[in-house]
């Protein structure tokens, strides 16, 4: 007779949804909840308003390791577009590469500021700063304080509300490895030599769902239904009961205000981190609740744009470096797939406002967020206010969990109190304070899954892929672990099955 485990998932995003799909087949009572009423895939979602899809934030289905890539293309078997990457910053008036092409973008910036830029990268490199502790320490030692200033400075600090000197090298590390002046200005830095010396094309294509990521998500979703593990909408986790070394309990609230009871003999969460410890009762100890208190959110709002216009710019998405805007990012949904917009003759655009929760641009009403996108989506110059037919507004909360000179020992802290419990685990982004792509994320879960019948692995062992985004050879002198490169794996295409 097999001993029935009943194992509650909180949070239906890729981690949470992940760890279910792990779990189909094991004769084991599966359940997840999610908080948000409407969509599942947390951030990965993608948001419909009338005739419009969009991300929150666009999501690239990239991965070096082939057991995501299997996972994702038989769950959406021929529902993938193969799409040519394409981006650029726009910075006081102008527009350059990124991945940054340095003659290009020196030929742009002009010969006083070409000299300049060159002659403060050649400086640190007699004279880098170490240890490289701070976001501005680890881009400045590789490009210089002008170029740093000019195509780093202010896009970072929009994003994280903070100074760069406040930012973990960290973000550096995992998000732009490899990249230098010099290695750009030796050949495209989108390009790395492997081990055997074979040069390799890294992300200037990447696969993504024809509907959006969303697609994904809601295609697992249906399939969890299926096999038998229920995703509960709209429970938001109030309470993480324990006894002793063992979560009993997981106490609810649903958007009626009614409260809810699920027992549990095995707990995984991808709900933030800092929610997760503050749920705990009793709690782990004043130690590790002031650590959660202490990690830091980064929220974010997406004005969509309906332009009644076509062919606007050929970029998936283009960097808001001007400190004139408000604005971060502008996404071109158009580009990433024609199904995401099936008005023809007409644009969606995503106007990206990175904030807190409670600061200026949160709390502005949906009118005023979407006369500030249309202003400032004139003053870039991408298109005409008086063009755009419709809009609307979506919030997040918590997407990004934010890299500060604080976090890794915060977290530290908080897994050393996890670690006394027996039956909890956490996955994910959010889960674990990590800013994994969805891949990783989806990894993390995997393994968490796995180990409730044996697996040994730990899924905080799961780290930025080294061939992700740049080259990974240099290793940091501030303790950061260094990834091991995983094996490509080539996307299969219908006609040949492995080529990407």
């Amino acid at each position: 007779m097999v001993n029935k485990k009943r194992i509650v998932i909180v949070g239906a995003g890729p981690a949470g949804l992940t760890a279910a799909a792990e779990l189909v087949g094991s004769e084991n009572d599966v359940m997840v909840l999610e908080a948000d009423e409407e969509y599942v895939g947390g951030i990965a979602r993608t948001v419909r308003y009338k005739d419009y899809r969009f991300d929150i934030g666009g999501h690239r289905f990239f991965s070096k390791n082939p057991e995501i890539v299997r996972w994702w293309k038989d769950r959406l078997p021929g529902d993938f577009l193969s799409v040519r990457r394409q981006s650029r910053i726009f910075y006081r008036g102008s527009f350059f590469d990124y991945p940054l092409r340095p003659i290009s973008a020196l030929r742009t910036l002009g010969v006083l500021t070409s000299c300049v830029c060159v002659a403060s990268y050649l400086w640190r490199r007699v004279f880098p700063v170490r240890p490289e502790r701070t976001f501005e320490d680890w881009v400045t030692n590789r490009f210089g304080g002008k170029l740093f200033r000019i195509f780093f400075k202010t896009y970072t600090e929009k994003v994280w509300g903070m100074p760069c000197s406040e930012i973990s090298a960290d973000w550096a590390g995992q998000r732009i490895k490899g990249l230098s002046l010099k290695e750009a200005l030796l050949g495209n830095p989108l390009r790395k030599r492997s081990n055997d010396g074979v040069i390799k094309t890294l992300i200037d294509e990447f696969q993504y769902p024809r509907l959006g990521p969303g697609m994904m998500w809601e295609k697992t979703r249906d399939d969890l239904a299926e096999s038998g593990i229920p995703v509960h909408m709209g429970r938001r986790v109030i309470e993480i009961h324990r006894t002793g070394k063992r979560v009993d309990f997981v106490r609810t609230l649903d958007g009626a205000g009614e409260e809810e009871v699920w027992v549990v003999d095995e707990v995984i969460l991808s709900m933030p981190l800092r929610d997760c410890i503050l749920a705990l009762r009793p709690g782990l100890g004043e130690k590790v609740e002031e650590a959660a208190w202490r990690l830091r959110y980064r929220d974010f709002v997406t004005v969509a744009l309906m332009v009644e216009a076509e062919g606007l710019f050929s970029d998936n998405w283009i960097y808001i470096h001007d400190p004139g805007v408000k604005v971060g990012r502008v996404q071109n949904f158009n580009n990433w797939s024609p199904e995401m917009v099936s008005r023809p003759g007409v644009t969606c655009l995503g106007l990206e406002y990175f904030c807190g929760s409670g600061d200026e641009l949160w709390e502005m009403e949906d009118e005023e967020l979407i006369g500030l996108a249309k202003s400032e989506i004139a003053n870039i110059g991408l298109a005409r206010a008086d063009d755009v037919i419709d809009a609307c507004v979506v919030k997040m909360e918590k997407a990004y969990p934010v890299y500060d000179g604080a976090y890794r020992d915060n977290v530290r802290t908080i897994r050393d109190g996890l670690a006394t419990l027996e039956n909890l685990q956490v996955a994910g982004r959010n889960g674990m304070h990590k800013y994994n792509n969805q891949d990783h994320s989806m990894l993390t879960a995997i393994i968490a899954a796995r180990r409730l019948s044996g697996d040994k692995r730990d899924p905080w062992c799961v780290n930025t892929d080294a061939e992700y985004h740049e080259d990974a050879s240099e290793a940091s002198n501030n303790g950061r672990m260094v990834p091991e490169k995983v094996a490509a794996a080539k996307w299969p295409t219908e006609e040949s099955g492995n080529n990407r």
